[in-house]
């Protein structure tokens, strides 16, 4: 790239002598770069930095109060993780030393001084054309991560809008209001908030536990609507609806679905240990299992269905608190 490829770059000169300053400052407009300032106060040139990122800076490394080192020093806890901001340090100090820790402190480059006009012509336009890619990736970089969140939410918004239907395929089946799915995420979602679980944690168990039951779309409609008791093998096939949504619901990497999928499979877990399909205890339950587990007892106790009359909400409540220790 050449010289003249980014003259409107911002560049600053940090230098303890006028004289220094108005070479490099005379030298660099003789090259078309305009855009340049300069000072021989160093706080002032961290002021610069702060307000203003430049394109590059120019530094002497001797210099009373704050010097180059502790410019430098200073300057790098202001400039962003992601970003680049070359700095072509001026030197008198031919010591290899000194250059190491000029380097360790953030410095690009070196310049002996006296300055090789051809060689300071070079070096800059060098630096610049490396500031500018930097920048064009960087906006590259910021664009696609944009179109990337934007597809991501897409897709989420695409997996919202399919998990209602989804949820009320399974309850057309053996709800006569179809809510029956909605009524345990929403009671979830208020037993979530009073155990004081998380905001965002919340939203997610309100949509995730609509899908509970997901998986009683594989069960025959003479087990699913029986009235009355069921056998043991009729048992044995109703407990396998747990399997079989949690695997209609897995393998997504959506935070949603994956927890769908966990209450799916664990929602009649039970506390002793007498549930199914693990017979997981205590702890060993996710606590969003539990809470749905909990959420659809109740609202089964309280409204109807093909084996049972409604509960009155006390005698509901009177029969959970029976099975305490147990859910």
């Amino acid at each position: 790239m050449s010289p003249v490829s980014f003259l409107d770059a911002r560049i600053l000169i940090v230098d303890d002598q006028e004289l220094n300053l108005r070479l490099a400052r005379e030298m660099l407009r003789g090259w078309g770069y305009d855009n340049v300032d300069t000072t021989t106060d160093p706080v002032r040139g961290l002021a610069v930095c702060e307000a203003g990122e430049p394109d590059l800076v120019l530094l002497d490394l001797i210099m009373p109060g704050l010097d180059g080192f502790a410019f430098m020093q200073a300057l790098t806890k202001t400039i962003a993780a992601n970003d680049y901001l070359p700095i072509l340090v001026l030197t008198a100090e031919p010591d290899d030393a000194v250059k190491k820790r000029a380097l360790e402190h953030g410095a690009t480059d070196f310049l002996t001084k006296p300055l090789d006009v051809t060689e300071v012509r070079l070096r800059v336009a060098n630096l610049l054309a490396t500031r500018r890619l930097h920048l064009t990736l960087r906006r590259q970089n910021e664009t696609l991560e944009t179109r990337v969140r934007e597809r991501t939410q897409s897709l989420e918004q695409a997996r919202l809008e399919v998990i209602d239907p989804l949820a009320l395929a399974a309850e057309y089946r053996d709800d006569d209001t179809n809510e029956h799915a909605q009524r345990v995420g929403r009671t979830a979602a208020l037993l979530a908030r009073e155990l004081g679980v998380q905001d965002e944690q919340i939203e997610l168990i309100r949509r995730a536990a609509p899908l509970h039951d997901i998986g009683k779309i594989g069960i025959p409609d003479a087990i699913l609507l029986k009235r009355g008791r069921f056998t043991p093998s009729e048992i044995v096939l109703m407990q396998h609806h747990v399997e079989i949504g949690a695997s209609i619901l897995g393998g997504s990497r959506s935070p949603l679905l994956q927890l769908a999928e966990e209450i799916a499979r664990t929602h009649h877990e039970r506390w002793d240990g007498g549930g199914y399909p693990r017979r997981l205890r205590a702890d060993q339950i996710p606590s969003a299992g539990r809470l749905v587990a909990l959420a659809d007892v109740f609202d089964a106790l309280t409204h109807r269905r093909p084996y049972k009359e409604a509960f009155a909400l006390d005698l509901a409540i009177a029969e959970i608190e029976m099975g305490a220790g147990l859910l």
